[in-house]
């Protein structure tokens, strides 16, 4: 089982690297990974009070592989996303302030497509199509399917003013 120690950190060269697709001979050992996601997740969640979404790299698993476990209300969760194809994205952007766990007190200014049409497999490799309207599930499909490709957040900021930290929890 891993841990937030296992969590790789902003500048391991392991984030920067395009990821492998899932193999259908692999599906013996997504619930193994996807069992590793979900348990830094929740280290994440209990030390610093944020987290949606996790992808295999930042463990290591240099896998087409996403794990979202979010409270959006509209949806089943959690959401295992094998091999994921943005296939369109909105002409509409918005920014925001984006977080990652990967380097967890960095906050940086992103732009990112408000919708987008998603193509993926799921844990039992069933293909699905998924048509993201949401603006907050379409931001974070877009920040998680960016660590498949070794592209962090950090990389789209918007300008070189678009770094702030996060305020430490209960402080």
């Amino acid at each position: 089982m891993k841990h937030l120690v296992d969590l790789l950190l902003l500048g391991d060269p392991r984030l920067y690297e395009t990821c492998e697709p899932v193999l259908e001979s692999d599906l013996p050992q997504v619930a193994g990974w996807v069992d590793d996601l979900h348990n830094v997740m929740e280290e994440i969640r209990a030390m610093y009070q944020f987290g949606r979404g996790i992808a295999a790299p930042q463990l290591g698993i240099m896998k087409r592989l996403i794990y979202l476990n979010s409270d959006h209300s509209d949806y089943t969760w959690p959401m295992v996303i094998i091999n994921p194809e943005l296939v369109t994205v909105s002409n509409e952007t918005d920014e925001l302030w984006d977080d990652c766990m990967s380097f967890p007190n960095l906050l940086v200014r992103v732009r990112r497509h408000r919708q987008l049409t998603m193509t993926y497999r799921d844990e039992q490799w069933q293909p699905h199509t998924w048509v993201v309207t949401d603006w907050r599930l379409a931001e974070l499909i877009q920040h998680e399917y960016d660590h498949l490709n070794g592209v962090l957040c950090t990389m789209r900021a918007v300008d070189e003013r678009a770094f702030k930290w996060r305020p430490t929890p209960g402080k």
